[in-house]
């Protein structure tokens, strides 16, 4: 047969299209023709392909002439993950595998020189496709991709080290390789069934209780973990900010399944994926040199940037001002919808950007504006033009505003331990399962006919509120980002209804950058 059909997937995001591969062999001059919007790392592949065959010992048809074509012709396909159906393809068309029984197979795999078997990019977001579109199909894949992938339920995935470990699957009946045993069909060692194996014990996070002092904040931040909220921490240097992001992460609920494989799939697309980090959320911490690019995503083909690996996790951004202007301000539609789209002009992607904004700055260049431990070295001017760094739209969007103080010599040195991680999990885990068993989602996540039908205010509370947001001139969106975090606090008292003192102290997470800026 001079013509087979092979299965496999290109990535476009996090979308993984069905792409059959389809090899021709015909009589001709000797040539080797890959088409169908192929870059350059695909054409790359006739190199690959054509030694990877040779030196497993198999016979590449020299004297044909060969042309892959990978369909559709109009999807972009990146990458060596066609190393290998494209091998396939040409085993079958010349009659040394049997293609009727590559049908039911997806097939996906770089290639080496000598055959083995590569990881590739993207895994789980292929399986993920799978499931989600209903589709019974065994995945073939090299082994580290394949334990990536068979974390996907009701997935059936194959792992294969060398290209002759896939060949001898797909043998026709009686046939047998050289130096096998004629009509074998012993499984070999490096062709395995990959079952989702059970994730080890997950690493251990930092604990608050390392934390001296700081009760203000610590309440801030088991506000910030019950309801989903972005926070900033404002502070001198040395004031524990950073040290106390990087425990945030500790402080949210356990992942659910769904969750879990969204943020493998995004770290699987950008080649981060790591058994050891499964069910556990991410914290994404990009140095303040980073481009727009790097934050939100972008490239040729589009990639998912920081944001999108912080996916269901936090994404903490130290020296907030220090960032590019279009960095920060491309943060401005992923902090409301939970997704970046990239848009070039030959393709579009959608990539999933539902994190929580940890952020922390100085006071100004010096960063001891207001201090008392040391007096401030910024004129006027430089101060202003360091606040302005932080446009007010961004701003609006943080929900919680805090100061951070410097703690004494004698509070680092003589205070006892403070309260743990695991007890202000629990009660930040009570107060947003209240959350969810009311509206169905966090409370940041509300919009505006769902803040008055589950944030309604006590009168009291109404009145405070018109009060504090006339006199500290609140956008419509400020008064709304207060009444969320209201909820957040009155859910973590266990009130049904929003009260006056609940307000309150919503009110003062707004008004601490104010007061320091």
């Amino acid at each position: 047969m001079s013509l087979s059909l092979v299965q496999s997937r290109a990535l476009l995001g996090l979308e993984a299209a069905s792409v059959t591969v389809e090899v021709h062999l015909a009589n001709g001059l000797p040539s080797f023709t890959l088409v169908g919007l192929a870059d350059v790392e695909v054409k790359e592949a006739r190199e690959r392909v054509r030694s990877a065959i040779q030196n497993a010992g198999l016979e590449f048809p020299n004297n044909k002439r060969i042309t892959v074509n990978l369909a559709p012709a109009d999807l972009p396909k990146d990458s060596g993950r066609f190393d290998l159906p494209i091998a396939l393809g040409i085993l079958a068309a010349s009659g040394q595998i049997d293609a009727a029984r590559l049908a039911g197979h997806e097939f996906a795999g770089e290639l080496s020189l000598s055959g083995q078997l590569r990881p590739v990019r993207g895994a789980l977001a292929m399986a993920l496709a799978l499931h989600l579109g209903g589709v019974a199909c065994r995945l073939v894949l090299p082994p580290e991709s394949a334990r990536e992938a068979a974390l996907v339920p009701g997935s059936e995935v194959y792992g294969a080290r060398h290209l002759l470990d896939v060949v001898r699957r797909f043998l026709p009946p009686g046939a047998a390789l050289p130096g096998d045993e004629a009509g074998s069909t012993a499984p070999e060692d490096g062709w395995m069934r990959c079952l989702p194996t059970p994730p080890g014990p997950a690493p251990r996070p930092a604990d608050l209780a390392e934390v001296k002092g700081h009760m203000g904040a610590k309440r801030a931040l088991e506000i910030a973990a019950a309801g989903r909220h972005s926070l900033l921490m404002v502070g001198p240097p040395g004031s524990g900010k950073s040290m106390l992001a990087q425990r945030f992460a500790g402080l949210l609920p356990a992942m659910t399944l769904d969750e879990a494989l969204e943020s493998a799939a995004v770290a699987s697309l950008a080649g981060r994926f790591a058994s050891a980090q499964w069910m556990c959320r991410p914290t994404a911490s990009p140095h303040h040199t980073a481009s727009a690019v790097a934050l939100v995503g972008g490239g040729s083909p589009p990639r998912p940037g920081e944001i999108s690996l912080a996916h269901h996790g936090v994404l903490f951004l130290d020296e907030f001002p220090e960032f590019s202007r279009s960095a920060l301000e491309a943060l401005r539609e992923p902090l409301e919808t939970g997704t970046i789209t990239i848009s070039r002009a030959a393709r579009r992607s959608e990539f999933p950007a539902r994190f929580q904004l940890i952020a922390a700055m100085n006071p100004c260049p010096c960063g001891y504006l207001g201090s008392t431990a040391r007096a401030c070295r910024c004129t006027p001017d430089q101060v202003a033009r360091y606040q302005r760094r932080l446009s007010g739209p961004l701003l609006d969007r943080i929900d919680l505003h805090l100061e951070v103080a410097a703690i004494s010599a004698q509070q680092l040195l003589e205070s006892p331990a403070g309260e743990g991680t695991e007890a202000i999990r629990e009660r930040a885990a009570i107060a947003c399962s209240r959350a969810l068993a009311r509206q169905g989602a966090p409370n940041q996540a509300l919009s505006g006919a769902e803040i008055d039908r589950h944030a309604a205010l006590e009168p009291a509370a109404l009145k405070f509120l018109h009060t504090a947001a006339t006199k500290l001139g609140w956008s419509a969106r400020s008064t709304h980002r207060a009444l969320k975090v209201a909820r957040t606090i009155a859910d973590l008292a266990g009130a049904e209804a929003v009260a006056a003192e609940h307000v309150a102290e919503a009110v003062q997470y707004r008004r601490a950058l104010q007061a320091t800026l």
